[in-house]
Formats: C-alpha cells, structure tokens, sequence
C-alpha cells in the first residue's frame, strides 16, 4: 500500500519472546516504583498526624 519497496520484517519466535519480556520487565519497574512511592506517602501522613504506632492501636481491639 506505500510508496517503494516493502521490507518485511522477520521476527523470529525468540524475538518475539524477549520483546515481551522486556515490556513485562518495564512494567513491573514502574509498579515497584509507584508501589515504593505510595509508601513513602502513606508513612509521611501517618507520622504527620502521629498516628506511627500501629500495634499500640490493633492490640485493645484484639484483648
């Protein structure tokens, strides 16, 4: 359909494999670095509001 020759691309089944891998491997990088992200988030409010002593909280409701 375009102008000039028409170059195929051969990818190989291997290719293909490894290619994929990448993405899955890029996007898990970016997971992680939300993921850690949202931690540090979620730490900093609770120290901000003082509330850093978690067990201190669950244990009257467990006894």
């Amino acid at each position: 359909m375009g102008f000039g020759p028409q170059i195929k691309s051969i990818m190989t089944d291997e290719d293909r494999r490894h290619r994929r891998r990448k993405q899955i491997n890029m996007w898990l990088w970016i997971g992680v670095v939300v993921l850690i992200i949202l931690l540090f988030v979620w730490l900093t409010i609770a120290d901000i509001w003082g509330d850093t002593d978690v067990a201190a909280c669950v244990t009257p409701l467990v006894f």
